[in-house]
């Protein structure tokens, strides 16, 4: 059954945002500066991270929890780095989040968006909440590029594609798998790392062009394979280059499709959601979503 992530006829113009933030907040700083007239709380998990400032200049309230506590006995028992998505000690932490949240503001938010936020959600949160909750990857996720930090671009490198993308998708249950929601306008790899060179001369063509020779003349076919095959140099080399790309698309994508979903179209009443098929004005979206470069 098709329901509206947001009905502006019925709750008012104006949303209730939580966003989610662990470091700068730099995505939640965009999202406000598209439209600052909604009410907005922001929640971190990291007491004292950088995104607070930014809360701090907007006048917004903030609820900081360490989730480190919360997760001493699952880590000594799983090991640092292993615990288990919805293991009873992340829920127990996260049902403390959502009854300090909904107690602040006496009601449930009408949306949550991590915006930079790095701990998993498990599935009771996504139960309670879905569809209410955006998240971003700096790659597409429609073609299983996953991972952290620069391995989404990297994947994109090795698969032989030439552009790269921001997705933005409804959380669910799995690891960046939820319904795409908005894809960014394209980012031209190569064309991107000449323009960093000219202003920067930082050598990334050249350490792009040695990744990529590699990889043809020992017949790589992705990402893992690479990371296997190239020694220490060379890895530090692709991270280098992903790197420099995903920081531009953060800006050319997260910081565009997000601020767009939440103003232009789920505050607005026109974003519908059927299990995990998304529709923007009564119109079914593709699997890759809005992308904004098919609506300039």
């Amino acid at each position: 059954m098709r329901k509206l992530v947001y009905d502006p006829s019925r709750s008012g113009q104006k949303m209730t945002i939580v966003c989610f933030i662990s470091g700068s907040g730099t995505n939640y700083r965009e999202i406000v500066a598209r439209d600052p007239d909604h009410h907005y709380l922001v929640f971190t998990n990291r007491p004292g991270c950088a995104g607070i400032n930014i809360a701090r200049q907007y006048h917004h309230e903030v609820i900081e929890l360490d989730h480190v506590p919360y997760l001493q006995e699952a880590k000594k028992r799983y090991g640092a780095g292993r615990i288990p998505r919805n293991c009873p000690e992340r829920e127990q932490y996260e049902r403390e989040v959502s009854r300090v949240i909904e107690n602040r503001l006496n009601k449930e938010p009408d949306l949550l968006c991590l915006a930079g936020y790095d701990q998993w959600l498990t599935d009771w949160t996504i139960e309670k909440y879905y569809p209410r909750i955006l998240n971003v990857h700096p790659g597409d996720t429609t073609k299983g590029y996953e991972g952290l930090h620069w391995v989404p671009t990297a994947r994109a490198i090795f698969a032989g594609d030439e552009i790269v993308r921001s997705t933005l998708f409804f959380a669910d249950k799995g690891e960046d798998t939820g319904p795409v929601v908005v894809q960014s306008t394209p980012l031209n790899i190569l064309n991107t790392l000449k323009d960093l060179d000219a202003k920067e001369k930082t050598g990334l063509v050249q350490a792009f062009r040695e990744v990529i020779i590699f990889g043809a003349t020992r017949n790589v076919k992705s990402f893992g394979e690479f990371k296997e095959k190239a020694g220490k140099e060379l890895y530090s080399k692709l991270g280098f280059v992903c790197t420099r790309l995903q920081e531009t698309l953060k800006v050319t994508g997260d910081w565009k499709i997000y601020p767009f979903a939440v103003h232009d179209l789920i505050a607005k009443g026109r974003v519908e959601v059927d299990l995990k098929t998304v529709y923007v004005d009564g119109n079914m979206l593709p699997v890759y979503g809005y992308r904004l470069d098919d609506h300039p």
